[in-house]
């Protein structure tokens, strides 16, 4: 399984998961640079996923149906005005060979889910490196518990985040723990690729665990307070 990273919007990640000539499409808030990208590698495109029903994660979709009719399309609920294969909290399925897990990450939305595949975990906007995504609902025990998720996975499993936000969340991070090298040292290498305009994802989840300041809040009202630090930063 390869995993390819297509640019969108003003900071939004499309992720590519590709086996062999046939691909999925994770969370397409464009459409131009997907359809690019398939037509060059000449790729079939095998279904859609969506982890929440904002629009830039599921604004290409209707470009990229048009252009590949009958592509099944998997999300929560709150998608099925796009969805037709609508998955939950402890569903799976099986896509090129692999197995998806869905699991409920709410919070961002009310039905936000993520996906984890072997050790790919795609997460939309529910945990990014450094931080995690406003808690749009304001269910902070929602958000708080996919959190406490998030952090009972394997350190290997890799973190395919939507948006590139690293800077800003480990700037946030290093104010609240000015004395902590770990965030310092990831901040440092986050602004060296930044600079050579390079991803800072996929992290992982030991490495997030040692500098995302929402995954190491031991209580909610501590995860509460940051998160609305955070909000104003």
């Amino acid at each position: 399984m390869n995993i390819h990273m297509i640019r969108a919007l003003s900071d939004n990640y499309i992720w590519m998961v590709e086996e062999g000539t046939e691909v999925l499409v994770v969370d397409p808030g464009e459409a131009s640079g997907v359809l690019d990208y398939l037509k060059e590698k000449q790729l079939h495109l095998k279904a859609i996923l969506l982890t929440h029903n904002h629009d830039d994660h599921t604004g290409g979709v209707p470009e990229i149906v048009a252009a590949f009719p009958g592509t099944p399309i998997y999300g929560p609920k709150e998608t099925e005005s796009l969805a037709e294969i609508i998955v939950q909290d402890g569903d799976s399925f099986t896509l090129l060979g692999h197995n998806f897990h869905v699991f409920q990450t709410a919070g961002h939305t009310n039905g936000h889910i993520s996906f984890l595949t072997e050790d790919a975990l795609f997460c939309g906007d529910a945990l990014f490196s450094g931080g995690c995504g406003r808690v749009f609902t304001k269910d902070y025990a929602a958000q708080y518990a996919a959190l406490q998720w998030f952090k009972g996975l394997d350190d290997a499993v890799q973190v395919y985040a939507a948006h590139e936000y690293t800077q800003t969340n480990l700037r946030f991070a290093h104010s609240i723990h000015s004395d902590n090298e770990g965030i310092l040292k990831a901040l440092d290498e986050a602004n060296r690729l930044r600079d050579q305009d390079l991803p800072t994802l996929p992290s992982t989840i030991g490495k997030e665990k040692e500098i995302n300041v929402f995954l190491q809040a031991g209580t909610l009202e501590q995860f509460i307070e940051l998160r609305k630090a955070r909000d104003h930063f």
